[in-house]
């Protein structure tokens, strides 16, 4: 089940607005080199190793295209992949073809680098109970795509953006004057607006924890940017009453080290803002 902002609008929105800045009035290379009614083949051609994620937008991508392109996948989203594997074939107006393809390697290049580095520190925890999330450090007008090579990779998605979840930062409670009156006036603001939203606190210590605690109506504590004792500590200070979230700072090498300390989440935005992409190439045959 696709999760929910993965909706027909927003892919058929996403794939128009990008097919108009890459095309724009026309693919002229394309429209001026190959013969009118020229059909053809290529393949998506893997040149690396990884976890694939994107073939699925990519048949979408090549539909909006052309309708008459077809496409046979070869591989599904979330398998491995070596160099030299196939991922797809499509065929049909060989133009058609070319003012796709930039398109669908992009996507799918960033797409499967983001699922390639999500699956490989997953296995890094794999021995904890902890699950690895993303954040909102994405890429503007990729956010869903990014989000959606998360899940591909194995991890899980945080909230999508500011409406659908409600998370108290530092500022936010140092701008409303404490943790009690930034929980106090979320709840009621939610309750007034009738926004039934889940709510995380962002807490830098021990004493802010317990603040927390005190107040309860939340789902979620953020413990940002702990040592390992100090976040051990807090693990057992909240004791399953809410799910905890640790975050900031945490690299692949500590990353195993902070899922020992027994949180529920921890969150990483270099899983989207700091990825190597997956090389392919469409190639005709």
């Amino acid at each position: 089940m696709k999760p929910p902002y993965l909706t027909p609008e927003a892919l058929r929105f996403f794939i128009t607005s990008a097919l108009l800045e890459d095309i724009g009035p026309g693919d002229y290379s394309s429209l001026a080199s190959i013969p009118a009614g020229k059909t053809g083949k290529a393949q998506l051609l893997i040149k690396d190793e990884g976890i694939l994620a994107g073939l699925e937008l990519a048949g979408e991508i090549f539909r909006a295209v052309d309708p008459a392109l077809q496409v046979e996948f070869l591989k599904k989203d979330g398998d491995e992949v070596k160099v030299g594997d196939v991922a797809l074939l499509v065929s049909g107006p060989s133009a058609s073809i070319l003012s796709a393809e930039r398109l669908v390697l992009n996507c799918m290049q960033r797409m499967s680098g983001i699922a390639t580095k999500t699956n490989r520190l997953t296995q890094l925890i794999s021995h904890t109970k902890t699950r690895l999330m993303d954040t909102r450090k994405t890429t503007p007008n990729f956010r869903m795509m990014e989000k959606w090579a998360v899940l591909i990779g194995g991890g899980v998605n945080h909230r999508f953006a500011l409406y659908d979840m409600v998370m108290l930062k530092d500022n936010h409670v140092d701008f409303a004057g404490g943790i009690r009156p930034a929980i106090e006036n979320t709840q009621r603001f939610l309750a007034e607006k009738g926004l039934n939203l889940k709510i995380e606190v962002e807490t830098r210590n021990l004493d802010e924890i317990q603040q927390v605690l005190d107040v309860g109506g939340i789902d979620y504590i953020m413990l940002d940017n702990m040592d390992y004792d100090t976040m051990k500590t807090a693990v057992k200070l909240i004791d399953g009453r809410f799910l905890t979230e640790a975050s900031g700072g945490i690299t692949e090498e500590t990353l195993p080290l902070v899922a020992e300390c027994g949180v529920d989440f921890i969150s990483m935005g270099a899983l989207t803002y700091s990825v190597t992409a997956l090389d392919m190439s469409l190639k005709a045959v």
